[in-house]
């Protein structure tokens, strides 16, 4: 008989892998969920410190968003999201607007983060066209940024893993070098600069602004490139630097909304407000696909217009609006606002910092441990004077993570970077696990590298 692991690899192809890896390591076959663990067909446990890329914000099977979908399933699955509405949709809308930024006001609903971004690039791009600047068609966006998969959202990314091979097929857009607070060009710290990097988007700004409607970034926080971590004051400058030279200002928010960084979204760390922010993972609680492209008055009323006009925003998705999305939002919404849970992950995350100093502070080959809210990252490298990368053939994150598989942790490094970025429920006692789990196949695997 078959398992389910050669019925998988028989007829499955896994999203961002290299399929003959899995020839030594074959999917792990989950068959339940509970809290920060997976578990698998034999019942062995796997603690999920990445959140199953980065979507699961309150834990696998948490009990009120299960509630709200179940209510929701006996009274409407879905329905049409044209000249249709609902009021899980309505009520989440104006649950929303309490909470973010004053002026972002008016709600596209997608079905997952790449169309949110695809969304917001068109969004800006017709309201340019509408608002008498025809010449404003070029994006701007940040070095080493990600965005999403399709190739509008991967043209205003820079991550040359997923778009090199693409590039004919891409948008021509301008890349402005983003900040890097461990290297960085000008030998200043986190902490203790005046942002002098952003001299890079002055000048991009003064050469390109006029043939450019947008620019958009992972606020205070880039996470594929690593968990590279900016100083709020960057993007309190590229706010007013929009604002000088009539740029939108597009902030994507999918991979650090609702308590990632610490507060509800990154964005509030500066204290600012985008023309467009994007939402989706921590959205639903990592239990259903939906997203959502937030926009203020001024370009909603750029395309509101007679039919005649043809000014309307001709942009849909089959699920947009799904009324059990939806619940699972509320169901969101209603644990962080009844359990205090950015109180308590604050808490969790001081202790969180302290520890991983203690534990690998350090260690010869982690040169940074950086941290916002309960992500934490370990960059490793092969001289911590230096800053020097271990060469990437090594794969060393890649062989790190498979030893901490085989020891019951989930475990997903971007390349040789090491990073915690759970649910925000997690118990000091579970991240403890994480913490011996880490340090151990670390220990096996650096250990042979530095010989």
């Amino acid at each position: 008989m078959t398992t389910w692991q050669e019925r998988d690899l028989k007829l499955i192809w896994h999203p961002c892998s290299q399929m003959k890896d899995y020839e030594e390591l074959p999917p792990i076959v989950v068959d339940h969920a509970r809290g920060a663990w997976l578990y698998d067909e034999s019942g062995k446990a796997y603690l999920d410190i990445i959140s199953s890329w980065w979507a699961n914000l309150l834990g696998h099977g948490n009990p009120v968003i299960n509630d709200r979908i179940r209510k929701q399933l006996d009274k409407l699955e879905h329905v049409i999201f044209a000249n249709f509405s609902h009021e899980p949709a309505i009520t989440l809308a104006e649950r929303l607007l309490k909470v973010l930024s004053k002026g972002l006001c008016k709600f596209h609903f997608n079905d997952n983060g790449s169309s949110s971004v695809e969304a917001a690039l068109k969004m800006v791009f017709q309201y340019s066209i509408q608002t008498g600047h025809p010449e404003k068609k070029r994006f701007m966006c940040l070095s080493e940024g990600y965005h999403g998969e399709t190739i509008g959202a991967l043209s205003v990314g820079s991550m040359d893993l997923f778009a090199r091979l693409y590039k004919p097929m891409m948008m021509d857009n301008i890349h402005v070098q983003a900040p890097d607070c461990y290297r960085c060009p000008f030998r200043k710290t986190r902490d203790h600069c005046a942002c002098e990097c952003f001299r890079f988007a002055e000048e991009a700004f003064a050469e390109h602004a006029g043939e450019t409607c947008a620019i958009i970034v992972e606020p205070i926080l880039q996470g594929s490139a690593g968990m590279r971590i900016y100083p709020a004051l960057y993007l309190k400058k590229l706010r007013a630097l929009c604002n000088a030279y009539d740029v939108k200002l597009i902030c994507d928010e999918i991979a650090t909304g609702f308590g990632r960084t610490g507060k509800l979204f990154a964005c509030e760390h500066a204290g600012i407000t985008p023309d467009v922010m994007t939402v989706s993972k921590g959205l639903t609680g990592g239990y259903m696909p939906m997203s959502i492209t937030i926009t203020t008055q001024e370009i909603y009323d750029a395309f509101y217009a007679d039919y005649g006009a043809h000014k309307a925003f001709v942009h849909s998705h089959t699920y947009a609006g799904n009324p059990l999305g939806c619940a699972a939002a509320h169901g969101v919404l209603d644990v962080l606002e009844q359990d205090h849970v950015l109180e308590k992950a604050a808490d969790t995350a001081a202790w969180l910092t302290g520890r991983m100093k203690d534990v690998f502070g350090s260690h010869p080959h982690v040169g940074e441990i950086r941290h916002i809210g309960l992500i934490h990252a370990m960059e490793l490298v092969a001289d911590k004077t230096t800053k020097q990368p271990f060469p990437g053939h090594k794969r060393l994150g890649y062989e790190i993570y498979r030893k901490v598989l085989k020891k019951g942790l989930v475990l997903r490094p971007l390349g040789d970077v090491l990073y915690f970025n759970p649910p925000l429920t997690i118990s000091k006692d579970e991240l403890d696990q994480a913490i011996a789990i880490t340090k151990e196949a670390m220990d096996e695997v650096l250990g042979k590298a530095s010989c």
